[in-house]
């Protein structure tokens, strides 16, 4: 049997949830509300390239499942990555456009704004792009999951990799709002857990921002080991781009980069960022199963995926599952339906959602990106240096702090 029919049976299998009458479905359908960033810093990464994700993701559900035939539908919503803007654009989706599902929400203030509007409105949310740790432990709540990643596997496996592999001091600037204070804290606990130290303490930084040089001058000065940079999106652009000006690279000072996204090295070229070591949920073409997939996404889309919009995809698809095995779009049922579920699919592998936190738990990868010479084919980002099993990959539940 060939790699592709081996590609395509999985996905049938993952697809094929039980047939059930769609009779039970409020206001006769399924709604799924994209709330993401469709204008900013994390559009390229997030964005309308999420809306078709899910939009592909609802129909390869109907395909499988005839009794949800054109019971499906996607609707893409801007939230600016404004806290205020996405609690309110959340209310709206559910009140005025009876979304059923809230999923994406890049932007961690964003996230916890919309997430508890979701919460207050018994409305399931899946957050694929924020990244705080906060929507598993202080501010879990019952309606919510957290897929794909989070800040604290991000430092797990990027901070412990670069600190064993020399990295031993470390200076740390970060975005000043939920993500990038969370990913700061996860980051420095990391490194020190490693035996690794801070030559100075870490800086706060504007969010958007484009001129770092204030810390890159002071980055020269303590002379780190490792630089390392806690933002994304273009922030994160604009930082490595700054970096390579000032030459910190040949100053023997590494880069050690907290949250990576398939077109922040795009959007500077591979040269930029190689060598640099990060941590994801997923890459286009990790195997057969993924390359299927993202083949297909390019071809409706004109680009290939990010791990973020193969996320949103996954979960989108995991939420409609659930509703098939639940008969019903009804959010207590559902959530019911997802604790304690285990799934592989072409993008999280060996996955279980865990039912005390809602964290969805995934093998992910520690990865390197290569230099445009190493590159076998356009877009081939990443050298795999080892796999994270699920089990270890996230925050343990002794450390966990939900109480749902």
């Amino acid at each position: 049997m060939n790699k592709t029919r081996t590609a395509i049976l999985a996905l049938t299998a993952l697809l094929l949830a039980p047939a059930t009458s769609a009779q039970s479905l409020s206001d006769g359908g399924v709604k799924v509300g994209v709330l993401t960033d469709l204008s900013g810093v994390y559009s390229e990464l997030s964005g309308q390239g999420s809306v078709k994700a899910a939009q592909m993701a609802a129909e390869d559900f109907m395909k499988a499942n005839r009794a949800y035939a054109g019971k499906v539908s996607v609707i893409g919503v801007d939230h600016q990555n404004k806290a205020d803007v996405a609690g309110n654009k959340a209310a709206e989706m559910i009140d005025r456009q009876n979304v059923d599902l809230l999923v994406d929400m890049p932007t961690s203030s964003a996230a916890l704004a919309a997430t508890e509007v979701a919460r207050q409105k018994k409305t399931v949310a899946m957050v694929v792009t924020g990244a705080t740790t906060a929507l598993t432990n202080e501010k879990c709540n019952k309606y919510t999951f957290h897929y794909a990643y989070d800040n604290y596997m991000l430092a797990n496996g990027t901070g412990t990799a670069v600190t064993k592999r020399g990295g031993s001091s470390w200076y740390i600037i970060y975005p000043n709002y939920a993500f990038g204070q969370d990913l700061n804290r996860q980051m420095v606990s990391a490194v020190q857990e490693n035996g690794g130290k801070l030559a100075a303490p870490s800086d706060a930084t504007p969010f958007p921002n484009t001129d770092f040089s204030s810390y890159l001058l002071k980055a020269q000065s303590v002379r780190p080991k490792i630089f390392g940079t806690m933002q994304a999106g273009n922030d994160l652009v604009n930082v490595v781009k700054q970096y390579n000006e000032f030459g910190l690279k040949k100053q023997g000072i590494g880069l050690g980069i907290g949250l990576l996204f398939e077109t922040d090295v795009a959007a500077l070229g591979q040269d930029a960022f190689s060598g640099a070591i990060a941590t994801v949920p997923w890459f286009w073409n990790f195997d057969a199963r993924s390359r299927q997939w993202a083949g297909r996404f390019e071809k409706a889309f004109g680009k290939k995926p990010t791990w973020a919009q193969a996320g949103v995809y996954s979960a989108t698809l995991q939420y409609l599952s659930a509703v098939a095995r639940a008969k019903t779009d009804n959010s207590d049922a559902v959530v019911k339906a997802l604790e304690g579920y285990s799934f592989d699919d072409f993008f999280a592998r060996n996955a279980t959602i865990r039912p005390q936190d809602h964290r969805v738990l995934l093998d992910v990868q520690v990865v390197q990106v290569k230099g445009k010479s190493e590159s076998k084919e356009a877009g081939d980002i990443y050298k795999r240096l080892n796999t994270i099993p699920a089990a270890k990959a996230f925050m343990p539940l002794s450390e966990n702090k939900c109480r749902m």
